[in-house]
């Protein structure tokens, strides 16, 4: 019995003994093969670098000149991001008039001149010089609709795929990401051999995000399922960091990186780790528009005008209406539902008549990009009807510039309610039009925009739902003076958010690498 059971054992090592054999001799050929391909790789993308870099310089000869290519696949997209695109393009083409100027585009549906011409319409932007446009045809790899599960990894995949296609077509001296695709910055930096900078908007995953998904919060993008499973989250959480990790080396291999505000600043420092190559320049807001309206120019006039219609008269001199006025698009993120009731809350409080209930309005005006936006508007009806406030409450969707800038001109208060906006141009329109502003104390707002200027007040900030009502009611008590003095602070702090501003920070930030595209 005992010899049996030592035949068994010496059986079992003598198959050990050979199962380490085969695999020993398996890991040599896998560790050659492996070399071997890592050496053909390398040896490929050397090929292609030098390949780019010689069809770089043809180009640079034909053209007499260097290159800056732009990386924006929606410029024709009319938001902020574009004003951003066409004024950086604008202050350097005044600057470097020897140097030819590229848009990299997916906006397949339109011509160069329709896309130049609506930039036109929508920004009173007119370029100095021609740009050309390059169009990309795979657009498609960017949108998130194409990816219904690991959609950061897949954006961020199609955004290489996108970018070669880009390089492909042209090859620029200096390459700038000013929509935020990250991953395209290693491709133009390696392959291409071109100097690269950035502008970012929003950081494509932010340490917030990474709470936000720690404690198990449905807030976004983060399923129902997901958020009540403990593993599924734990898992989540390392696929983030795994791709906050890969994110940052991407970024980090631009020259020069510009961000829109000291929110963002902090997620890319932390992100990014490159503190001597990034600045903060602020996005040209257009305040200029709205700084057209008298409010602070012809004093005495105005003031004159302002107290018939506002704080301390009595009787028939009372306003008649006050307006609350907020504007942003109708997506999950902007809480518009918050608004809604904290406006229900500030109107249980007021007696029903003229000087009470009926002297208040809230006014909802934004943009709705598609079908899920219009489903949206139908449930905050919903939810108005249900508190029963729809008789005081009216919505305006895509509305024209002009009524846009009348509401807002209007208006006591501007309603802003986003957690951690990026940064919040609306907030900053609403300023200059002149309404006193009641922003969220989190992201922009807090950080850049609503601050004191020179020791004086420049609008108010709440988190919750009791905050916006109380700020509601401080704002409509002050009198006509005070809110003048509010309203006067704010619109001289806006300043900092202008063209001209942006301009000056932009070539600022880019002047060195600009000065070398030059030599």
């Amino acid at each position: 019995m005992a010899d049996h059971h030592h035949h068994h054992h010496h059986n079992f090592s003598l198959c050990f003994c050979d199962f380490m054999r085969l695999l020993w001799s398996l890991v040599v050929p896998c560790l050659v093969l492996s070399l071997v391909l890592s050496l053909v790789l390398l040896l490929v993308l050397l090929g292609l670098r030098v390949w780019l870099q010689g069809r770089r310089r043809a180009r640079r000869a034909r053209d007499d000149g260097p290159a800056v290519a732009f990386f924006h696949p929606y410029c024709n997209a009319g938001g902020g991001g574009e004003r951003v695109l066409w004024c950086a393009l604008r202050a350097l083409m005044h600057r470097y008039p020897g140097v030819t100027f590229v848009v990299y585009t997916g906006d397949q549906e339109v011509t160069g001149a329709q896309i130049l011409e609506r930039a036109r319409q929508r920004f009173n932007i007119k370029l100095p010089r021609p740009v050309s446009f390059v169009f990309l045809r795979h657009r498609a790899l960017v949108e998130a609709a194409s990816y219904p599960h690991f959609t950061l990894l897949g954006q961020s995949a199609g955004s290489m795929f996108l970018g070669w296609e880009a390089l492909m077509a042209y090859v620029p001296d200096l390459y700038v990401d000013s929509m935020g695709y990250a991953f395209t910055l290693p491709i133009f930096r390696y392959l291409g051999g071109c100097q690269v900078a950035s502008y970012v908007h929003y950081p494509t995953v932010s340490t917030d995000m990474l709470s936000v998904v720690r404690e198990r919060n449905p807030r976004f993008n983060n399923a129902d399922f997901i958020s009540r499973n403990p593993l599924l989250s734990a898992a989540k959480v390392v696929y983030y960091c795994f791709f906050a990790l890969l994110y940052g080396l991407a970024g980090s291999c631009s020259d020069v990186i510009m961000v829109n505000s000291t929110w963002t600043l902090g997620h890319i420092l932390a992100l990014w780790r490159s503190p001597g190559r990034t600045s903060v320049v602020y996005p040209p807001c257009d305040i200029k528009a709205f700084l057209d309206v008298q409010l602070g120019e012809e004093d005495e006039e105005v003031d004159d005008g302002w107290e018939e219609l506002g704080g301390d008269g009595n009787g028939a001199e009372d306003r008649k209406c006050h307006s609350i006025v907020s504007v942003g698009q109708f997506r999950p993120e902007k809480d518009h539902r918050l608004q809604i009731r904290a406006f229900h809350k500030l109107l249980s409080g007021k007696e029903e008549g003229p000087r009470g209930r009926e002297s208040l309005r809230l006014v909802l005006i934004g943009g709705c990009r598609n079908q899920e936006d219009e489903e949206r508007v139908l449930k905050l009806r919903g939810l108005c009807k249900e508190l029963g406030v729809e008789d005081r409450v009216d919505f305006k969707l895509n509305v024209p510039f002009e009524e846009l800038k009348r509401e807002l001109v209007d208006a006591t208060i501007g309603l802003h309610t986003m957690w951690n906006e990026h940064f919040g141009i609306g907030v900053v329109e609403c300023m200059a039009a002149g309404t006193i502003v009641l922003a969220h104390k989190s992201g922009g707002p807090k950080l850049d925009i609503v601050v004191p200027y020179e020791g004086g007040q420049t609008g108010f900030l709440a988190n919750s739902e009791e905050g916006y009502v109380a700020a509601m009611e401080t704002i409509l008590a002050l009198s006509a003076a005070e809110r003048m003095e509010i309203r006067r602070n704010a619109r001289r702090s806006v300043l900092r958010f202008s063209d001209q501003e942006f301009e000056a920070s932009f070539l600022a930030a880019t002047d060195m690498l600009m000065g070398k595209l030059e030599q």
